[in-house]
């Protein structure tokens, strides 16, 4: 028997549907482990030495992934492919060492980014082993996390009486917000005025042009000061008649935006949708999660926590096919466009967040989605 631990029971149950009856899928339901929260959960005279303890309510999940590893001869873990995800299969991973349940067992980190039957059994045939990076990065984000939170904390209740913790990213970004205000309160306006003409045409079609020369010179923002500078141009201009010059006609191209990241996800889901990025997360990791199609579960979008542009081959093909299929020959480039991300720390081996099949449209997708699954599906 083989044992696959993924993180949800959701996830759980469609990956058992595709594995068959010779893999045995359970859920972590999340983290399993955690700092304590007292004095020397981290210890950096240690060398940053850390002491983990069970999450609340994790001894049931870690009792059945360990009773069914008893009888394992491989164990895939395949949480999340993002940091995060490798930290909770490395936390499993540590506990069933310390019970010595790993002994005659294979062990395997599986990753997938769409939960799809392709994308699944890929992820099975070709696991990897664990990412000793991404779990020192999750480590020292832990850890500073522990350290600033005990730290600061005790601060800010005895000087704001009712505040919760002091944490490693609010409490910097709160600094900065302070700065910023104090540069506000000492800033010392500076008055400067623009001259702006409605125009119309001959077919009485009016315009608004702004007066960016006067009398051979460039008109800067601080070129006309206060009313007294601006009069005098103002009474020239409107004891005057214009005329339009010449009109420059030009042909522009314009590239489409790279596919979705988290943020720009969040980003154009807040602008167009109303959305929090709370929200918007939810919604997609329900469309991560997977619907109901014909008595199969199946994940919609790719996973959505990524900051990489990059899009695999399969489903490049697939998108122009349908492109050919649905717009015609001559709106498929001659070859794919590809983006690159600018982040040095961006994870390409993920992909973007994409539908996981162009030809799943939110029109065929109408019946199975709520309002803003399918808002969100359609934003995508």
């Amino acid at each position: 028997m083989k044992v696959v631990v993924v993180e949800s029971p959701a996830k759980a149950k469609a990956i058992n549907k595709y594995l068959g009856k010779d893999y045995t899928v359970l859920a972590s339901y999340g983290h399993i482990r955690d700092l304590p929260s007292k004095q020397g959960s981290v210890d950096p005279e240690k060398k940053f030495e850390m002491v983990w303890a069970l999450s609340k309510g994790a001894e049931k999940n870690i009792k059945q992934i360990a009773d069914a590893v008893k009888k394992a001869d491989a164990l895939y873990l395949a949480t999340d492919p993002d940091r995060e995800g490798e930290a909770i299969a490395w936390h499993i991973y540590e506990v069933l060492k310390e019970k010595k349940l790993l002994d005659k067992v294979d062990i395997h980190r599986s990753v997938f980014h769409e939960i799809t039957k392709k994308a699944i059994v890929d992820a099975i045939d070709n696991p990897r082993s664990l990412n000793q990076g991404l779990i020192d990065a999750y480590l020292a984000r832990r850890a500073l996390d522990y350290l600033v939170g005990f730290t600061l904390s005790p601060v800010l209740w005895h000087k704001l009486p009712g505040s919760k913790s002091a944490g490693r990213v609010q409490s910097v970004a709160l600094r900065l917000i302070t700065d910023r205000e104090r540069e506000i309160e000492l800033f010392n306006p500076e008055e400067y005025w623009t001259v702006d003409v409605d125009l119309l045409s001959k077919d009485q079609k009016r315009f608004t042009a702004r007066l960016a020369e006067y009398n051979g010179e460039k008109v800067q923002k601080f070129t006309f000061q206060n009313e007294k500078s601006v009069s005098p141009v103002v009474a020239s201009i409107e004891s005057q008649n214009f005329h339009v010059s010449h009109i420059d006609k030009k042909r522009v191209k314009r590239n489409p935006y790279p596919p979705f990241t988290t943020s720009t996800l969040q980003q154009e889901a807040a602008r167009k949708l109303g959305f929090s990025a709370s929200k918007t997360m939810t919604v997609a990791q329900s469309l991560y999660e997977g619907i109901n199609l014909q008595g199969d579960t199946v994940g919609l979008i790719t996973y959505m926590r990524t900051d990489s542009f990059h899009l695999s081959n399969d489903a490049v093909l697939r998108m122009r096919d349908y492109m050919k299929e649905n717009y015609g020959e001559k709106y498929v480039p001659d070859s794919p466009r590809f983006y690159k991300s600018k982040s040095k720390n961006a994870q390409e081996a993920h992909e973007a967040i994409r539908p996981t099949d162009a030809f799943r449209t939110p029109d065929n997708m109408r019946s199975h989605l709520d309002t803003d699954q399918l808002r969100l599906y359609e934003l995508i």
